[in-house]
């Protein structure tokens, strides 16, 4: 289930990515919701739902590092290599 749901997130468009993140946002609060009042049928549901959730943020997030001008990324590799000699 995993490879067909990556597969699927990667061909979608930024677009359909922000509209799609927006709508499982909302599902997610409401599952909350109803799961605070009378409780869901499968509670694990939720779980899923947030790494579902989880999974879309990171594809944005990769577009995003992929896009970045090569200067930015050299500013981010020499951020990331002081904060780990901390």
């Amino acid at each position: 289930m995993a490879n067909s749901n990556k597969l699927e997130i990667q061909g979608l468009s930024d677009a359909e990515l922000t509209d799609e993140l927006a709508a499982m946002e909302r599902e997610y609060q409401k599952f909350q919701f109803d799961h605070a009042i009378k409780g869901l049928e499968n509670p694990l549901s939720l779980r899923g739902m947030r790494r579902d959730i989880a999974r879309v943020k990171t594809e944005m997030r990769r577009r995003e590092m992929a896009n970045l001008p090569a200067e930015a990324l050299e500013k981010r590799s020499k951020l990331r290599a002081r904060r780990r000699s901390e």
